[in-house]
């Protein structure tokens, strides 16, 4: 499928996508369903070569990659303010969520990271051919990158809880948290958060067309007292 073909009248995903931005309540500009068809097309392009995702199909690819990344925007943007917002996408893959939200929200700046240079690559290519120029791709290990000070660290499919955590703490603001991408609530990794991590809320979301259980799980870091309280009990 042409990318200069997405988003037009004749292309039975852009029903599919408009209809699931209208089920999720996110407006968006004239050109950004024809931007995000495009990146689908890129990445089924490049998903020839190089595996970057098991979605084939392209209609499947507008549930479980665009709304399934989609639906956390609004829960996201909520906790975020100010017109500067920095974002890291950890172990982004194929750019999910960090490509999608880019495109939606040019006014916060996105950082996609990956130890996978092929993954880091495309995610490039993508910022590059779509204009993205609140984009950019990392090719490191998230623990080996100097700390960006992030407002919000998110993660789909990356780790466990606490590895999450521990891995990414370095590259926290002073009022940012984690958001963790599950399907089902992760009860046995909520469990397994050390003492200094704070799970605030656990969040569930319908994602337009997924007959598939979600939810995030947002986090933040413990104050200093609230540990010691902690521990004293």
């Amino acid at each position: 499928m042409r990318s200069d073909a997405a988003g037009t009248a004749d292309d039975p995903r852009a029903t599919l996508l408009r209809s699931g931005l209208l089920a999720l309540a996110l407006p968006a500009a004239e050109d950004t369903v024809p931007r995000l068809l495009a990146y689908l097309d890129l990445l089924h392009k490049w998903n020839r070569a190089y595996n970057l995702s098991a979605v084939r199909d392209p209609q499947q690819m507008v549930h479980q990659h665009l709304l399934d990344c989609l639906a956390a925007l609004a829960p996201a943007e909520r906790h975020l303010c100010g017109a500067e917002v920095r974002v890291l996408d950890v172990g982004s893959g194929a750019g999910l969520p960090g490509v999608v939200w880019a495109l939606m929200r040019p006014h916060w700046q996105v950082s996609c990271v990956d130890a996978v240079g092929k993954k880091a690559g495309f995610i490039r290519q993508a910022a590059a051919e779509l204009g993205i120029r609140n984009l950019s791709a990392l090719h490191a290990r998230v623990e080996s990158l100097p700390p960006v000070a992030a407002d919000l660290v998110v993660s789909r499919a990356f780790a466990s809880l606490a590895d999450f955590c521990a891995l990414t703490r370095a590259h926290l603001g002073p009022t940012g948290f984690w958001l963790a991408m599950k399907g089902r609530v992760p009860a046995e990794e909520i469990a397994a958060l050390p003492a200094d991590v704070d799970m605030f809320h656990v969040e569930p979301l319908a994602v337009p067309g997924l007959d598939a259980q979600r939810c995030l799980v947002w986090m933040r870091p413990r104050r200093s007292a609230d540990v010691d309280a902690l521990n004293l009990g």
